[in-house]
């Protein structure tokens, strides 16, 4: 077992293992027990009682939070070039079609969220595998296909983030920066975990969450009290 480091003894010391904290408490805590010496992320995993090998206990959405991800979202843009316009006012960082779809198939994936209209979405079948590892392939569900080029891509750079539950059960998303107040991270926490109550499937029975975790990057993690999520 990995020995702890003195700052890392430091910031678990100041959580109580047996106890389990209210959204509030955790947020000011995070904060608390950082050891990073740069703007950590702050990052949520909700432990779900659903089986998602079973496609109708397959939890998957979208959330805008209040005070975004803290990150700076670089998009790229995908459109014909009658959108190009629109995209670029909306902030897209990247905006073309073929010579992107080139340089994926190149092996250039240096964007975070890739938003693209339902008439490229052919062009994009075949980067598939280039794309599908990296969770950057544009999906309706996720409002990422869509003829609204310019709101599509304003709602990600202001903090739009889309989650989906792994093959373990979790839901794991970033939620802002240590740097965010406490009040700004437990907003968008909030906002993250009333959206999944909204989603949970009428497939899955018995508890729906089981488990939330808190922790910042490097930092010990921090139990919430799940009633938290209601």
């Amino acid at each position: 077992m990995a020995k702890l480091t003195k700052k890392l003894k430091e910031a678990a010391g100041k959580i109580d293992s047996n106890k389990m904290y209210n959204l509030e408490e955790a947020s000011a805590l995070v904060k608390e027990v950082n050891i990073a010496k740069f703007d950590a992320s702050v990052d949520i995993a909700v432990r779900l009682g659903v089986d998602p090998r079973k496609a109708n206990q397959m939890v998957r959405g979208v959330v805008s939070l209040p005070h975004g991800t803290g990150k700076d979202v670089k998009v790229l843009a995908l459109v014909t070039p009658d959108k190009e316009a629109e995209a670029t006012a909306a902030g897209a960082d990247y905006v073309g079609l073929d010579e992107y779809l080139q340089k994926i198939k190149d092996g250039w994936t240096d964007v975070d969220v890739i938003v693209t209209m339902p008439a490229v979405m052919g062009k994009l079948g075949p980067l598939g595998r280039v794309l599908g590892p990296r969770g950057l392939m544009p999906n309706p569900k996720s409002g990422t296909v869509t003829m609204d080029i310019g709101k599509a891509v304003a709602e990600v750079k202001a903090g739009k983030i889309d989650f989906k539950v792994d093959k373990y059960g979790i839901i794991h998303a970033g939620i802002g920066k240590v740097s965010f107040d406490a009040q700004q991270i437990k907003e968008n926490a909030s906002e993250l975990l009333s959206t999944l109550m909204k989603l949970k499937p009428t497939a899955a029975k018995g508890i729906y969450v089981k488990s939330i975790n808190m922790s910042s990057t490097m930092s010990p993690g921090i139990s919430i009290d799940t009633k938290s999520a209601n």
